[in-house]
């Protein structure tokens, strides 16, 4: 008799109180096939997850294990809070308005907080790897943490990217190389050669385009920001891989189409 392999994910919704971010915080875990007899399984946190079920995350994932496409990850959506434009951001300094102003609370509540959570609630001592992916701020929010904590994590995955993220307005000075502050936090940082970088952009994302030069500002900063990465020595395709999609948009829709890339792109058999 043929034993048929089971292919569906399991979701599982759970709630954390967290001292830093003074809220109960939801998540929920998709759980791969078989995941108690799993020996070895990556972890994929993922900002925003009050999305997942217009994303149809389950469905993606259980397409992918029963295509047999990806190895086993246990992805945990995270419910942002009523407070989202200050939990996300940029960890060491907020934005011209003040944006982000709790974002260092958030890398606390993910690594003091949220990990042992989950270890405890899988009892899984260590995962074989740890990454972080994020839509719009909260994907700027993701690569933040991802690249100050590199002994952490290892991949980065960021749909429509909000690089745009300035210290100073337009009107106040603004300087393309200088303000743009992740590209100024890459910039800075050190060389870590075994992590990874996932970007997806949308050529209709927006209209903004600030410096007049017939790119829309959404892939201006994404290039830009690869190119910042490129200077620090990562290379495009081993280290780096960007999805441009045409005709794509800063919705969930978009980015449900532009997952199972980023899924098989990460954890791809």
């Amino acid at each position: 008799m043929q034993i048929k392999k089971e292919t569906t994910v399991t979701l599982k919704k759970l709630e954390l109180p967290s001292r830093f971010l003074q809220r109960e915080v939801r998540v929920d875990f998709f759980m791969p096939p078989a995941f108690q007899e799993m020996t070895e399984v990556s972890l994929l946190l993922i900002n925003d997850g009050q999305n997942m079920e217009e994303l149809g995350l389950a469905g993606i994932l259980s397409g992918l294990y029963r295509q047999n496409a990806i190895r086993p990850v246990l992805c945990v959506g995270i419910y942002c809070g009523d407070d989202r434009k200050n939990e996300y951001g940029t960890a060491f300094v907020a934005d011209y308005k003040g944006r982000g102003a709790k974002a260092a609370l958030y890398t606390q509540f993910i690594l003091e907080e949220l990990l042992p959570f989950i270890h405890t609630q899988t009892g899984i001592t260590s995962f074989k790897e740890k990454s972080f992916t994020g839509f719009s701020l909260g994907g700027l929010s993701a690569l933040d943490i991802v690249w100050n904590h590199p002994k952490e994590f290892v991949k980065a995955g960021v749909f429509s990217g909000s690089f745009w993220w300035r210290s100073k307005g337009l009107d106040e000075g603004y300087v393309e190389s200088t303000d743009r502050i992740m590209h100024a936090r890459i910039r800075e940082g050190s060389y870590y050669p075994w992590l990874k970088f996932f970007f997806e952009t949308g050529t209709l994302d927006e209209t903004e385009d600030r410096n007049n030069n017939g790119i829309i500002d959404c892939i201006d900063d994404t290039i830009g920001l690869i190119e910042e990465l490129e200077h620090k020595g990562y290379k495009r395709h081993s280290d780096i891989e960007y999805l441009e999609m045409k005709d794509g948009r800063h919705d969930v829709a978009t980015w449900a189409i532009a997952m199972p890339v980023f899924l098989k792109w990460g954890w791809g058999k």
